[in-house]
């Protein structure tokens, strides 16, 4: 389904990022693992292009940083003389991230707003001008379930987790971020759509688990792989018409 297609997964040496990066390898693209961690990134490529011989490239990445962006660009297109995709996967966060919602300080939440809903916007801008001037091109943007619906707090009860009142904040950014570019560069050849996963199993606790799969229908949390599919289908040529939307895989949590 991506066919020589070269597309960047920023984040790429993450959980979800190198599941997505091996999906695009497997279906005939070229993944580019661009990722801030690049001994990771190159972890990550090395084990695809061992299956998928010349499928996989590792580069470093900073999408907090205009000229790491542009860099990237420059040197993609220099070597395969085009870019056709760009996934926002990349998930930065400063340290203190993940606090209950009375106990966040105001620079914390306007730093992880920053890092991770400004990083995209500097993606989404730099890749688009890219498109725009080369012929068109594709951008996905990782949003979330937790974009789309307030959090289910009950889930949380008996743990130490909780839903960032950031994430709550960037996630439904990132969706409307996405509708904005979608109708700004209509006619100009970039779509832009949105992918909403539900929860990733990630050694989550079991009362959390539990609680989690009662929303659901058959599953509950999902693994990487259920995501792959998907992102597949919006970076192939099947959703050439689709744009402005945004794709829900939540085994129906969000109902």
């Amino acid at each position: 389904m991506l066919d020589n297609k070269v597309i960047v997964i920023t984040g790429g040496a993450g959980l979800l990022g190198k599941n997505f990066c091996h999906a695009v390898a497997a279906q005939g693209g070229v993944a580019i693992v661009a990722d801030v961690n690049l001994p990771a990134a190159q972890e990550v490529a090395a084990k695809i292009a061992a299956e998928y011989p010349g499928r996989a490239e590792a580069v470093v990445l900073d999408i907090t940083d205009k000229a790491s962006i542009d860099a990237l660009i420059e040197t993609l297109h220099a070597r395969y003389g085009r870019i056709d995709a760009v996934v926002n996967n990349a998930y930065p966060r400063n340290p203190n991230y993940g606090r209950k919602f009375e106990d966040v300080d105001y620079a914390d939440f306007c730093e992880n707003l920053n890092l991770h809903l400004g990083g995209y916007f500097l993606v989404a801008q730099r890749f688009s001008r890219y498109f725009v001037a080369h012929g068109g091109g594709n951008i996905v943007n990782m949003a979330s379930i937790y974009g789309c619906i307030a959090p289910r707090f009950d889930i949380y009860k008996d743990t130490a987790m909780t839903n960032p009142v950031e994430y709550a904040a960037i996630k439904s950014g990132i969706l409307h971020i996405s509708r904005y570019l979608a109708q700004y560069l209509k006619g100009k050849g970039v779509r832009v759509n949105c992918l909403s996963p539900g929860g990733i199993l990630d050694r989550q606790p079991e009362p959390f688990l539990d609680a989690y799969k009662a929303y659901c229908n058959e599953k509950g949390m999902l693994d990487p792989q259920d995501i792959c599919s998907t992102l597949v289908f919006l970076l192939s040529d099947a959703t050439r018409y689709i744009t402005g939307q945004n794709l829900i895989v939540d085994d129906g949590f969000t109902l």
